[in-house]
């Protein structure tokens, strides 16, 4: 089997993270109940990753897609429980229910402070690329 890229990996381990931790559930909608196999979990993984030697292109390519849009969302079960946004979400509109419902205006607090951050350190790397002559 060829190696996963990273945004296979990091979907995995969200799908490790909800299962140790109790909030993985199989089935559509999670109305199969918890899952409390790790084997069941890692097949669930292994298919949300879209990294199944089983599945043709097309079906890792829309499951990986799939999975992608739920976390960008903030519908995967560790955002709703946790209460988080997207993970890494700068700019983005909250959309899960913990964070103001998926209608939503305000972006998350950590755009703000991550886009005055990439303002000053541009402003700096621009200030030292000139020397001045000392009059």
């Amino acid at each position: 089997m060829a190696e996963s890229s990273p945004s296979q990996r990091k979907t995995s381990g969200r799908v490790m993270h909800e299962f140790k931790h109790g909030e993985l559930k199989s089935g559509p909608g999670g109305k199969g109940g918890k899952v409390k196999s790790r084997k069941q979990a890692i097949a669930i993984a292994i298919h949300e990753s879209g990294t199944s030697k089983y599945d043709s292109g097309a079906t890792r390519r829309s499951s990986l897609a799939k999975s992608k849009r739920k976390e960008a969302k903030g519908e995967t079960y560790q955002q709703e429980k946790e209460g988080k946004s997207h993970v890494g979400a700068r700019g983005k509109r909250e959309s899960s229910p913990a964070m103001g419902g998926k209608n939503a205006t305000s972006t998350t607090r950590r755009s703000a402070a991550g886009r005055s951050r990439a303002s000053t350190t541009h402003k700096r790397k621009s200030s030292t690329g000139r020397k001045r002559k000392a009059s």
